[in-house]
């Protein structure tokens, strides 16, 4: 038996337990029942579940969700409408999250996935140096996917540094 301030009381049995703490208008809480003999404590119960929840939704507070961002191309798709999408698959890997680049096949173009595979390994190639395939293009029913992640965190360093460059190149100039 353990009191609230943390000494042992030593071992007794419950009921004498249960008096001892109802004089200090508090629980008598169970910790560790596999022991011989039982470990118990006595607290304010209340209180500690309410500590407890306030640690576990401070923990919740730093933890960083990752959502996975959706991108669909089709196997017809316009040179400008990829560079579009492939701008906002860049901005979602900065943001942290991951990106499903998916095409999306209809009717007779199912014919011919090498299109479809050639569009995400282009996309891949040109992403190389931010982003890192989780998976391989495949294809489940009319669609042909593959995942995303961001790479490690080289990207920030060289833009600082390029931003330096430039400062010193404006700075030449003048």
């Amino acid at each position: 038996m353990i009191d609230e301030t943390g000494q042992q009381l030593g071992i007794m049995p419950p009921p004498q337990a249960l008096i001892i703490a109802r004089q200090k208008g508090l629980d008598l809480v169970e910790i560790s029942p596999t022991a011989v003999p039982p470990v118990c404590r006595i607290m304010d119960f209340g209180k500690y579940q309410y500590q407890e929840q306030k640690r576990s939704r401070e923990a919740k507070k730093h933890q960083k969700v990752i959502e996975v961002k959706e991108i669909k191309f089709r196997p017809k798709v316009d040179e400008h409408d990829y560079q579009f999408k492939k701008k906002h698959i860049e901005r979602f890997l900065s943001e942290g999250d991951k990106v499903k680049a998916t095409i999306f096949f209809r009717g007779r173009e199912m014919a011919h996935p090498e299109i479809g595979r050639r569009i995400l390994e282009r996309l891949l190639g040109e992403l190389s140096e931010v982003a890192l395939a989780e998976t391989s293009p495949r294809q489940e029913g009319n669609q042909m996917h593959v995942i995303l992640s961001q790479r490690a965190s080289r990207k920030s360093a060289p833009r600082a540094a390029k931003a330096d460059g430039d400062a010193a190149a404006a700075g030449e100039e003048s």
